[in-house]
């Protein structure tokens, strides 16, 4: 069964609808593997476009904790990081707020009827308050959509969004698929779907961006703006 939607929008959370901020990660890694938080070293790579188990068996690991350690503990990290996330609502909601444009976005495609969710390294209870927190739930199928606890690797989250979505609302083709993100993993891993991807030069500027060659680059989450690059990227891809 296809479906007449005009598309199907795949967010990206951090980086990209609110700040990245490594804090919530921090927290849970020091309680997951009784490390002070001072002492939680991450990985010198970029975490950027990594799932959240990825980053805590890296970091776990690169903070001096044995690798079947903290493979090992990863299980107790599911346990510890939504705890750490519902005790920093508040703290999240003052210091980690949406940015300009976010939610007036994601309203301006639901009106035009695209079908809205995510694509996530988070684990799921994370994302969901992180997007709550920030009023950004309301539009979005979360139902749908791919988080790190459904794969280490993202770009295996990809054919799970295709799955989800397809069951709920019939098949919508990759080319009327679009990933919004921000890093050259999500640009990465929209190609390895067959999706259409449009950059925000939320921390990365333009020219960096562009060497990853998006379908479009956007500065900012101005909502005629990303209606626009949506619609112009998808009927490019027909």
């Amino acid at each position: 069964m296809t479906t007449d939607h005009p598309g199907l929008v795949i967010w990206d959370i951090d980086g990209t609808l609110i700040p990245a901020d490594l804090r919530w990660l921090r927290r849970a890694v020091s309680r997951t593997y009784a490390i002070a938080e001072e002492g939680v070293t991450f990985p010198t790579r970029r975490v950027h476009g990594y799932t959240d188990e990825s980053i805590v068996i890296d970091t776990a690991i690169a903070s001096g904790i044995a690798p079947h350690a903290a493979e090992a503990g990863i299980e107790r990290f599911h346990q510890v990081l939504p705890k750490v996330m519902e005790e920093g609502a508040q703290e999240l909601a003052r210091e980690q707020p949406a940015y300009l444009g976010a939610g007036d976005a994601i309203a301006a495609l639901h009106d035009l009827g695209f079908v809205q969710t995510v694509l996530t390294g988070n684990l799921r209870a994370a994302a969901e308050v992180k997007l709550r927190v920030n009023a950004l739930d309301t539009h979005l199928d979360l139902d749908v959509g791919a988080y790190g606890d459904d794969a280490r690797d993202r770009f295996d989250l990809a054919p799970i969004v295709t799955h989800r979505v397809a069951e709920r609302y019939g098949t919508i083709d990759a080319a009327k698929s679009v990933i919004i993100g921000d890093a050259p993993n999500d640009i990465a891993c929209a190609r390895s779907a067959g999706f259409r991807i449009i950059a925000v030069s939320h921390r990365m500027s333009r020219q960096e961006l562009s060497s990853h060659a998006p379908d479009a680059i956007l500065d900012r989450l101005e909502p005629a703006e990303v209606v626009s690059a949506a619609e112009a990227v998808i009927a490019n891809g027909h």
